[in-house]
């Protein structure tokens, strides 16, 4: 009965948490390019790439509630109110008995993430709750030594990211800075602090130089046993210098990079040599932006999986992939799949789905570069090929509306006696040029209710 009315309680922390936004990122402010000829190469290898897939997955997935989170003493969290705090603690770290994903099945993930045209992907290693997805040796909070210790796939991560690099992903090990199961971290000596340390680490030096030196054990583990990396993505902004903080930053990244050569630092909202491309979290810059970004959007109203989810539509994720692509960034979609291992069937489908618009039509998406003209109204962006010879016109498509007959814009004109085709059947399309200059394409009957690209030539002195 306990746990029937923890459970109640918990459905009300996603419901409340995504009616408050929950805790949405904000990029930093300014960028700083990284200086090492590696990192700089991949990064412009993973800017190619374009679109990737952030896999939230752990004890929150068992209780089918939002991330971590509920664990934290902070205005927008509602939880049961038959508990005390310290008791529900116990019940979420207990739920590390009840985690035993028997149908844990990476390739299907793998599969579905590259049916859906994604390219690289970020898997949640370690959330701010501090239960480990892989077998780590700093701690016995692991998936490894509980209810999924006798499964020969109790080393969660090695077999995620191996079965993305079969398929050839460039992979991610997402990894939170604070530990709010640590004693280091949160030290019970001291009641908590929302999602700070309970402890004055300026009071208790020693005590945070353990932690540090704990997670950077836990970073070198990360390093060295689960193959090539590709990226290090860092949550947790609020461990940082300023607020008295100081992980080391330099040292971690040292360490990482003699392990991990050219790897990708994202060290969240905290501006300067490993923030090597910014996050913005659930929303889209209102503009262009020339550096490497990233937005990541939930394919539901949450990270990982939920017992009542709200669903985006295909269409709607091809749409904000469009956005962000001519804006000049990646998108990273969030999925989770459920406690027993699996992504649900509305997740699959979906994910088909939008593949099947980016295998039609992913020439004006993957590998392009942004044009100084991206945007005309609110619905149609504009990309180029990376010779500049080509340029695409996006059209997204609102849901729920019909087709237009015709498409204009008045920049990015096509050169002379160029043809304009769609990018997904190569049909030519009719077009003419007003006097005022403005270009009117006309559409074929018939088509699908969904997003299109048209592409067309530049003129020489254009490109």
């Amino acid at each position: 009965m306990r746990n029937l009315l923890a459970t109640f309680g918990l459905l009300l922390i996603s419901t409340a948490a995504t009616a408050q936004g929950g805790d949405v990122y904000e990029r930093s402010d300014g960028y700083q390019w990284p200086s090492e000829p590696l990192v700089v190469d991949k990064l412009h290898r993973w800017q190619d790439l374009k679109f990737g897939v952030l896999i939230h997955w752990g004890l929150y997935a068992q209780a089918g509630i939002v991330e971590s989170w509920s664990i934290a003493c902070e205005s927008w969290i509602r939880r049961d109110t038959t508990q005390t705090y310290e008791q529900y603690k116990q019940w979420y770290w207990g739920l590390a008995d009840e985690f035993c994903p028997t149908r844990f099945d990476p390739a299907q993930w793998a599969d579905a993430c590259r049916r859906a045209g994604m390219r690289y992907v970020l898997f949640t290693t370690k959330h701010h709750d501090g239960f480990c997805l892989w077998d780590s040796r700093e701690t016995d909070f692991t998936v490894a030594r509980h209810a999924f210790r006798d499964d020969p796939r109790r080393d969660v991560a090695r077999h995620v990211f191996d079965a993305f690099r079969e398929r050839q992903f460039m992979t991610g090990a997402y990894f939170s800075k604070p530990d709010w199961h640590s004693q280091l971290y949160w030290w019970d000596v001291y009641p908590n602090r929302g999602r700070n340390t309970t402890y004055d680490t300026r009071e208790y030096p020693w005590r945070w130089q353990q932690f540090t030196t704990f997670t950077h054990r836990q970073v070198r583990e990360l390093m060295t046993g689960y193959g090539p990396l590709d990226i290090l993505w860092l949550d947790g902004g609020w461990v940082y210098p300023e607020n008295h903080q100081d992980i080391d930053m330099p040292g971690l990244a040292a360490m990482a990079r003699q392990l991990q050569p050219g790897l990708i630092i994202v060290d969240r909202t905290i501006r300067g040599p490993y923030e090597n491309y910014q996050t913005p979290e659930r929303t889209i810059p209102d503009r262009q932006l020339q550096h490497p970004w990233e937005s990541c959007i939930p394919l539901s109203d949450d990270w990982g999986y939920v017992r009542r989810p709200r669903w985006k539509s295909a269409e709607r994720v091809v749409g904000t992939l469009i956005e962000i692509v001519a804006k000049g960034g990646n998108m990273v979609l969030g999925v989770g799949p459920t406690p027993e291992g699996l992504l649900q069937p509305e997740v699959t489908e979906r994910l088909d789905s939008i593949g099947q618009w980016l295998k039609a039509n992913g020439r004006a998406i993957y590998g392009t570069r942004p044009t100084p003209h991206y945007q005309e109204g609110d619905n149609l962006f504009f990309t180029q090929s990376q010779d500049g010879r080509t340029v695409y016109a996006l059209y997204r498509h609102p849901e729920g509306q019909p087709m237009p007959t015709e498409l204009s814009w008045t920049q990015n004109l096509p050169a002379r006696g160029a043809r304009l085709r769609l990018v997904a059947t190569g049909q030519k399309l009719k077009h003419r040029v007003d006097a005022d200059g403005r270009l009117t394409v006309t559409l074929p009957k018939g088509l699908p209710r969904q997003s299109l690209a048209i592409e067309f030539a530049m003129p020489a002195k254009m490109q």
